[in-house]
């Protein structure tokens, strides 16, 4: 069986539609990289179950988009520097975060999901970051053709021995950059495993996560296919998934054999 990842939606409003939509370059790197079959999930806030869901897919990944976190999410008043927003993911995805750490369901975090992560979890944002003294601009070039904004721009450099370390083989990886909006005040359960050069956090990892649970900054979706760093991030993802989804196999029928043991005692009793 192909295991299954979760990708919550956005919620878009075009050609007189909304539309609940996902980038296709997410769904590539999970089908043909992790290995998974995506699955995309509407953004239903409130009317979506999270344990449900996680009761039928083996991962989550959190993509990354063109809105932000609402501020009110952390304490923040709303101004037009945090805009735009889009707070039915908001209402489907912070839910589902915490349901996925605590049923120990592997989750990626990508851009707009790394930062959902760190608000999940009791974390702020900070925004407009290349206006912060000393902060790099971390926006993406104002370009048409996308694999100029998306192209390659700065090293991360990971601390020595983190779980992302070890998935890269290396203490110091080259990303791209795309946001304008970073962490603030760190979630105190996460661990930030990445930086750039000028102090912001580029990757964390979920504190005593039972499962894969890690959030990049960046977007390696995009290169997933060309570009070692990225491709390990998703091949990792997948494998986890892949582990998760053979451990429930196995659990099932461990289930379904007990059962017929227990049927067929119940027949020898009453020959």
């Amino acid at each position: 069986m192909v295991p299954i990842v979760a990708i919550p939606c956005d919620l878009r409003h075009a050609d007189g539609y909304d539309w609940h939509a996902v980038a296709r370059q997410y769904v590539d790197a999970v089908q043909h990289v992790a290995q998974c079959l995506p699955v995309l999930v509407p953004a239903l806030g409130d009317a979506l179950d999270p344990e449900v869901l996680l009761g039928r897919v083996d991962g989550v990944l959190l993509t990354g988009s063109r809105s932000n976190v609402h501020p009110g999410r952390y304490g923040v008043p709303a101004t037009e520097a945090y805009e735009p927003f889009d707070e039915a993911r908001d209402a489907t995805t912070l839910p589902l975060i915490q349901a996925a750490i605590a049923g120990s369901v592997p989750m990626l975090a990508i851009c707009r999901g790394f930062q959902e992560l760190n608000v999940a979890l009791g974390g702020t944002l900070m925004t407009e970051v290349q206006d912060e003294e000393g902060r790099f601009d971390h926006r993406a070039p104002v370009h048409d053709d996308q694999s100029v904004r998306f192209a390659i721009r700065h090293p991360v450099t990971l601390q020595t021995g983190c779980g992302l370390a070890g998935i890269f083989g290396a203490d110091t990886i080259e990303v791209n950059s795309l946001h304008r909006q970073a962490i603030g005040d760190l979630a105190g359960g996460l661990a930030a495993e990445g930086h750039a050069e000028d102090g912001t956090v580029e990757a964390v990892s979920v504190n005593g996560a039972e499962a894969f649970a890690y959030g990049v900054q960046w977007h390696p979706e995009y290169w997933a296919t060309t570009d070692t760093p990225s491709r390990r991030l998703f091949e990792a993802f997948g494998a986890a998934v892949h582990e998760t989804a053979a451990h429930r196999e196995a659990a099932k029928l461990e289930d379904y054999l007990a059962a017929r043991m227990a049927a067929h005692a119940r027949m020898q009793e009453q020959l």
